[in-house]
């Protein structure tokens, strides 16, 4: 331990044994125990490391008159201290475990109503049971019984603690296999192996008497037995599991029978957790399986469809008879409300039918119970053929036709079912989920043979009036997604290509900014398909498509409005698609247009007066997307011609986010220009800050021609400015950046100290100018410093040598943190608000202001 922290702690302390109130900085205590369990984790003993704690336990679980926070505080510190036998027969030689832990004790003095000692109570005890005479104490303490208790207790908190400590008690106690007593004393191993039955003979015996509830008071009982029962399960060993099966068989098919909806899901979770380990664990007589398929067919549907769900959520598809049943499951609400044959001749689904029907005529039970069938529906598509019982275009028509009467372009219903379709029609969360169900359909098998039936439903929904704009969003994102897997372009009519650009004008002016957004992101999207061209004939084809579609020639009129849009999302949106729509250009090396010369100049105009981040962040963002997809930026005049500007503004802005995205190009440009150089190391590739030490002697190198011109183009396109700006900026990632840069660009072209390489001297000629005020004027202080340069004009490998990079960067790196953020900190915070709280009680109304770890 660090000798400063070694002579705080005792001071710490007496603070909290003292305090009759907790600290101001509610969450001092939470860090205290943070760093204490760091220093056990890492070895060693607590007790040794800080011997003042033993005092402290002592004293504190003795002092009822303590605030509750400062005694759970002292209960989970007991039992992170005795975690280790060694620890453990300390605090046992002064009969701290029995103080500590005795509920009688805090029952009497009124504190176990509260929670945050029931809390600390629990995550003691838990901290403490890592070796075997720990469990002997807590099972020869009777804690077992107020645990389970506790399981229902009014906190959430407490009762999921009390959850999880008695699945840990069970967990991590079991015997492990053939490894005997492994050295430990025979006596000792039988005792620990005593107290072990007796824990989880407690534990099965209440499984086995909570597991069905009683009255509907107890629903909650048994909500939370599940939950323990689903955790053991999980991870219990073949014998363990055995057992416990063995123990709950009775109640879990009296709990299937009793059909409680609210408890389908957790009962499911049981159920398949029994079913779903390997080979090594035997399920005995196999009532796991059977009571799984019991509840593959309860008579309430909507349990029915949530059971279903949850069966196939968790992939059990090598049970081949009962994947099938889920799957007619879900697919029944679908196959009663679209009348599409999903079904195939299966007899027991008309079995259900009748009152799958009924509970569709319901129009709350009809939304729930279809959203459910939609969410499952892309899973189900695919699906092996063996388990399917339709083809799997049949669920992308069934959506579709969903679709069609939500939004009541479908007047005819299946015979029977109007009163159920009509549940559907208008509700938003069904056409939501049934878009997003489409979405995923695309790569189901036979989907692509659908695609022009989909675009002209995604169409109808495009120019429907009342599509709210949540729905015209996901009906753009469908639109994209389908758009990405066309092989047939012979839907596309003049007709589509005519309505979808009139639709997309109509939609970019809508009144709703969302809607509108969302109209720039559709073109910004179906442009990059024609970008992510690379090879492949599909590749290819969804470009074609998106061609066929939509060209970047209708979309960048509308794009170039959208940046004067009064919205600063639509605006910013409006930069990023236009980056997309013009990338294809960029990597053919392609002069830029009359067009996109106007768009630049808009888009530099963003960037120094747009009054919001977003848009300037996009613009920044669009020139690096720029420079990294041009053939040869070099060659490419108006980029380069924007790069100064864009390098000047960008790192001038007040934005954090602006100045790093513009670190970003600056980045580009200088792999660029030193990417041959042999001391140039990308930043990306550079090794971890820790790795290198500070003011680490280089070895000598050849610097190539060249390198004065690249430095001296580096300095003129304002990069080496742009990096000294940031260098000195009070917000850390950009400093970071900054400061990585510039050690990559010494390394490059600066020798380790002047006058060491005679080649460099021509490098050593090429110098920057500062400004006057602002960063220019830090520089200059650092410089001076330093005893380097405190002119207007410095040599840049001068000032590079200069500045204490690698320290900058060691303190960067570490940021605030090695300072505020430590143990020290907070020990010197804690002591510190006891000495304002003391001088505060004879000052009353004055604020105790700790610095929050």
């Amino acid at each position: 331990m660090d000798a400063d922290c070694a002579s705080l702690l005792p001071g710490v302390c007496a603070v909290l044994a003292a305090s009759g109130r907790s600290l101001p900085d509610d969450t001092s205590l939470e860090k205290l125990l943070d760093w204490f369990t760091g220093l056990t984790e890492a070895g060693g003993s607590l007790l040794e490391a800080c011997p003042c704690l033993l005092g402290f336990i002592s004293t504190a679980v003795l002092n009822t008159a303590l605030d509750p926070g400062v005694l759970s505080f002292a209960l989970r510190l007991t039992g992170l201290t005795a975690a280790t036998e060694d620890g453990y027969e300390k605090l046992q030689e002064r009969s701290v475990l029995d103080q500590a832990f005795q509920l009688q004790r805090w029952r009497e003095a009124g504190l176990w109503g509260d929670p945050c000692l029931r809390i600390g109570w629990i995550l003691g005890l838990r901290s403490m049971l890592q070796h075997p005479k720990a469990l002997c104490f807590f099972v020869q303490s009777d804690f077992i019984e107020p645990l389970l208790q506790l399981q229902t207790d009014a906190s959430l908190f407490v009762a999921s603690a009390a959850n999880q400590m008695l699945a840990h008690v069970v967990l991590f106690f079991q015997p492990a296999p053939s490894l005997g007593c492994n050295g430990v004393d025979q006596k000792e191993a039988e005792e620990h192996g005593a107290a072990y039955a007796a824990a989880v003979a407690a534990i099965s015996e209440y499984l086995k008497e909570s597991l069905v509830p009683q009255k509907y008071t107890a629903l909650r009982q048994s909500l939370q037995t599940l939950k323990l029962l689903s955790l053991l399960l999980a991870a219990a060993g073949p014998p363990l599991c055995d057992r416990l099966l063995q123990t709950a068989g009775d109640p879990l098919e009296e709990l299937v029978a009793a059909g409680c909806s609210q408890l389908t899901l957790p009962l499911m979770d049981v159920l398949l957790a029994a079913c779903s380990s390997g080979a090594d664990r035997r399920v005995p007589d196999q009532r796991a399986g059977r009571l799984l398929s019991s509840m593959l067919d309860v008579d309430k549907p909507a349990d029915l469809l949530h059971a279903a769900a949850a069966f196939l959520r968790r992939g059990h598809h090598s049970d081949v008879l009962n994947t099938t049943r889920a799957v007619r499951i879900l697919l029944l609400p679908l196959h009663i409300v679209t009348g599409q044959t999903l079904l195939g001749t299966d007899a027991t689904a008309d079995g259900r039918r009748s009152s799958a029907v009924e509970q569709l005529k319901c129009k709350t039970s009809c939304i729930s119970m279809t959203c459910v069938a939609l969410t499952n529906a892309p899973r189900i598509a695919l699906l092996p053929c063996g388990v399917l019982t339709c083809p799997p275009d049949s669920i992308v028509t069934a959506v579709l036709s969903l679709l069609r009467f939500c939004s009541g372009v479908s007047s005819s219903s299946p015979p029977g079912c109007s009163e159920v379709c009509r549940n559907v029609i208008g509700s938003g969360k069904v056409q939501k989920c049934a878009l997003e169900a489409l979405t995923a359909l695309d790569s189901s098998p036979g989907a692509k043979e659908k695609t022009s039936e989909v675009f002209t439903v995604l169409m109808q929904y495009l120019e429907n009036p009342d599509s709210d704009a949540t729905v015209l969003h996901k009906s753009y994102q469908a639109l994209v997604k389908w758009t990405s897997v066309c092989t047939d372009l012979s839907f596309v009519t003049d007709q589509l290509r005519l309505d979808l650009v009139e639709l997309v004008r109509k939609r970019a002016c809508d009144m709703r900014w969302e809607v509108r957004d969302s109209t720039v992101e559709f073109l910004g999207h179906l442009a990059g398909l024609r970008v992510s061209v690379a090879t492949g004939e599909e590749e290819e084809e969804a470009a074609a498509a998106c061609d066929a579609l939509l060209g970047a020639r209708r979309a960048a009129p509308l794009l170039k409005e959208a940046l004067r849009d009064t919205e600063s999302y639509v605006r910013a949106s409006a930069v990023a698609a236009l980056a997309k729509s013009l990338r294809h250009g960029w990597q053919q090396g392609a002069a830029p247009s009359e067009e996109e010369e106007e768009i630049v100049s808009r888009l530099l105009e963003i960037l120094s007066q747009d009054t919001e981040g977003f848009p300037r962040r996009a613009v920044v963002q669009y020139f690096t997307s720029w420079f990294s997809s041009c053939a040869s930026p070099t060659s490419a005049p108006l980029l380069m011609r924007c790069a100064r500007s864009v390098l000047s503004r960008g790192g001038a802005d007040l934005d954090w986010e602006v100045k790093v995205h513009t670190l970003e190009l600056a980045q580009l440009l200088l792999d660029e220009a030193f990417s041959g150089h042999p001391g140039y190391r990308r930043v990306s590739d550079a090794p971890h800050p820790y790795a290198a030490a500070s003011g680490q002697t280089r070895a000598p190198r050849a610097y190539p021609e060249g390198a004065e011109s690249d430095l001296a183009g580096a300095v003129e396109l304002g990069v080496v400015a742009a990096l000294l700006s940031g260098l000195v900026d009070c917000d850390r990632p950009v400093a970071l950046r900054a400061c990585r840069l510039l050690i990559a660009l010494r390394d490059a072209v600066c020798a380790p100290s002047p006058g060491a390489l005679d080649a460099t001297a021509a490098v050593a000629t090429v110098s920057c100018e500062l400004p006057g005020r602002g960063w220019g004027e830090e520089i200059r202080k650092t410089l001076g410093a330093k005893g380097g340069e405190g002119g207007g004009r410095v040599s840049v490998c001068k000032a590079l040598r200069s500045l204490g990079l690698d320290e900058r960067l060691d303190v960067l790196t570490r940021s605030s943190d090695h300072v505020h953020n430590s143990p020290l900190s907070l020990l010197q915070d804690i002591l510190t608000a006891s000495a304002a709280h003391t001088h505060a009680d004879t000052q009353p109304g004055e604020e105790v202001i700790v610095d929050c770890y």
